[in-house]
């Protein structure tokens, strides 16, 4: 009974070596490299303004010439005062507590080194599975014999310093404060190199017992008489003078504490707008395969891999989308009014503004418009953290009219003339699509249009007809290569390769798509048919402030916050789409008329510069869009009840969009030089 209480000699003198050997190898190895968790910081996009952070163990690892000798002192003091004169294992420790807990027929007395501790917060650390978790800390003899082993192999591998500093960068401190730099920040609000004598002793005699001495929710007594003995040590062991130890005593503990933040829901009030944003820089981390193999993985890895990550939002983009999208107060509406800009040739994501408070606190808000919801079901607004803008899981709204222009890109790649003409009907008898009769919106769209018309004027009847020329599935095809994804399943039914060909209501925009894509599919044009991957990153650099890079499938190493970007369509007919997207907007196209009327003919003239754009409606105005474009910036904007789809908003707030899309491209483009669109070639004008 004795032997199992006490820390067995026999692990000094090799006895038991061969039933470790093998355990204790592979794993030394682990212990020179590994590091343990490290919290990931989320930047403003200048770099310097923190926005929030994201940990499970809110850790920073600092460099021991960082860390006052006031911390490294304590800490030797409080846990191993013969730390630089053993060599991993203390073996007047060992028998020292083989003694005592013989004595009281127990465990009262530990031998644990620093070293043998930093060895099991490294296996901790660096365990992958929740049983190698357990065999790293439970009480046995057995693996106390494999820590002394490898702490001994340790100390041949890494200095006292090294060792030192890893300890301290591994050590918990409660409060969910990991580590020197996590500790001084929350109890202190300092850094490691500016802690006093007395609050070193204090967080070094944390580490014995984070509760039990706890300075924050007990009365102080003994997290003092704590921190007394630690000075007391210090002084014995030469660190501190009589009189230093006595006065740091003499002090009471003052706590400044700090509560660091932590994910997007904690971005501080300032930048509280911009947690929609943030919230999509989680939803598309968790989609890079760069960051692991599923979402589990890559999430832990933003929570524990100490990133630096620098936000690509503009942040004067980002204040004209929140001073100009519509339906301003959200607390008293459904309806959810919001705007995504897109950077064409880049894919970068600049703002990110919906009507709602991003807030995990729902208990003011009203019962959901949904009546099939429950009375228990609270409604999106006033405040809501659903990714209501796209990136998320949500499918999105009904898009309408918008959709055009992707049979519209598919007729021009194929080779369809800008002039083309079709004598469009009110309705339209299709035998292709099943006998189907789509009718246009008004009377006043009938007859001879060419695309620049039909476009302008959202002709639903030449548009089936164009789609029948070239084929339903194309529009689809492109309509995916653009970035969007089918996410109900009915779109994904009507989207297969069997039974796109049918699918004529395409170009209707009867399928769910959210402003994220659409404002990047709009770039796409923009960007004369060069696609670019959506991304909300600057730039993200690792833990040792290297750039974080993946392998691509054909082995070229890349950066990840880099734009990824290929030509879809070719230049020339993203120019001609352009061309027939300045009718909408009361623009005037390069090479063509546009037939006298159209959409959204206010928008030029707010914009005040080149603006192309497509306006789109549901059936009975459920839900309202516009995305609109200059060179530089794409914007695609919504309304609809996120809640209900089938609460229609009504003709009265179908001019919203417009409006928002038109201000805030006006406003982030303000005093910045007027850029032109480039003209189609004579050959694809026809």
């Amino acid at each position: 009974m004795i032997a199992a209480a006490a820390y067995p000699l026999a692990a000094l003198t090799g006895i038991g070596a061969k039933a470790t050997a093998h355990a204790v190898e592979h794993k030394t190895g682990i212990l020179r490299t590994a590091l343990p968790a490290e919290t990931s910081y989320l930047y403003a996009p200048d770099g310097k303004t923190l926005l929030t952070m994201f940990y499970e163990e809110y850790r920073k690892y600092t460099k021991l010439s960082e860390i006052s000798p006031n911390v490294q002192q304590a800490i030797v003091a409080a846990e191993d005062n013969r730390f630089y004169q053993h060599h991993g294992v203390d073996p007047k420790g060992v028998a020292r507590a083989f003694v005592a807990n013989a004595r009281s027929n127990g465990v009262s007395q530990g031998a644990s080194t620093l070293t043998m501790q930093y060895v099991r917060m490294a296996l901790r650390d660096s365990a992958k599975t929740p049983k190698e978790v357990q065999e790293a800390t439970q009480q046995t003899s057995l693996r106390k014999i494999k820590e002394m082993r490898m702490a001994l192999d340790v100390e041949k591998e890494l200095s006292k310093e090294q060792i030192l500093e890893r300890y301290l960068n591994s050590a918990y401190f409660g409060h969910r404060a990991y580590g020197i730099y996590a500790a001084a920040q929350i109890f202190f609000s300092k850094t490691p190199a500016d802690l006093t004598p007395a609050e070193a002793a204090t967080l070094a005699g944390l580490v014995k017992s984070p509760s039990e001495y706890d300075p924050i929710t007990s009365d102080q007594k003994d997290a003092t008489g704590r921190r007394n003995y630690v000075l007391d040590r210090m002084a014995q062991l030469g660190y501190l003078s009589p009189d230093a130890a006595a006065a740091a005593k003499s002090e009471p503990i003052q706590l400044r504490l700090t509560s660091p933040p932590n994910d997007c829901a904690s971005v501080e009030e300032k930048y509280r707008t911009w947690g929609f944003y943030c919230d999509y820089l989680k939803n598309w981390w968790s989609s890079q395969p760069a960051f692991g193999e599923n979402r589990l993985e890559r999430m832990d890895k933003l929570r524990r891999g100490g990133y630096r990550i620098v936000l690509a939002l503009d942040p004067k983009t980002q204040e004209a989308a929140e001073k100009n999208v519509g339906a301003k107060d959200g607390s008293g509406s459904p309806f959810a009014n919001g705007i995504v800009v897109a950077e064409p040739g880049t894919g970068r994501i600049k703002a990110m503004a919906v009507n709602r408070k991003y807030s995990l606190d729902l208990s003011e808000n009203p019962p959901s418009s949904n009546p099939e919801a429950g009375r228990n079901v609270k409604a999106n607004y006033p405040n809501t953290v659903a990714p209501l803008l796209g990136g998320g899981t949500l499918p999105g709204y009904q898009a309408g009219s918008t959709f055009k222009m992707f049979p519209l890109l598919a007729a021009l790649n194929s080779g369809k003339k800008l002039s083309t003409e079709f004598n469009a009907p009110y309705r339209y008898r299709s035998r292709i699509y099943d006998d189907w009769q789509p009718t246009n919106a008004s009377g006043a769209m009938s007859g001879q249009q060419t695309m620049w018309s039909a476009f302008g004027k959202s002709v639903n009847t030449y548009w089936v007809w164009m789609e029948e020329q070239i084929g339903a599935e194309k529009g689809v095809r492109l309509a995916e290569q653009l970035g969007l994804r089918w996410r109900t399943d009915v779109d994904r039914q009507h989207a297969a390769p069997d039974r796109a060909p049918k699918w004529g209501a395409f170009t209707l925009g009867v399928s769910d798509a959210t402003p994220l894509e659409m404002a990047n599919a709009y770039a796409t044009v923009a960007a004369e048919g060069r696609y670019c991957e959506a991304i909300p990153v600057m730039s993200i650099f690792n833990r040792d402030g290297t750039p974080t890079t993946y392998t691509t499938r054909g082995g070229v190493t890349r950066e990840v916050a880099k734009p990824r970007c290929r030509q879809v369509v070719s230049a020339d007919a993203a120019r001609a789409a352009t061309d027939a997207a300045r009718c909408p907007t009361g623009d005037t196209p390069a090479k063509g008329g546009c037939g006298g009327w159209s959409t959204a003919d206010s928008v030029r003239g707010t914009v005040g510069r080149p603006v192309a754009g497509k306006t789109g409606t549901t059936d009975s105005t459920r839900s309202a869009w516009f995305v609109g474009y200059t060179p530089e910036l794409a914007a695609a904007s919504f309304i609809a009840d996120p809640d209900n789809p089938f609460n229609a908003v009504g003709d009265g707030l179908s001019q919203v969009p417009i409006g928002a899309v038109a201000e805030t491209l006006r406003d982030a483009l303000k005093d910045k030089p007027v850029r032109q669109f480039t003209p189609p070639s004579d050959q694809i004008v026809g």
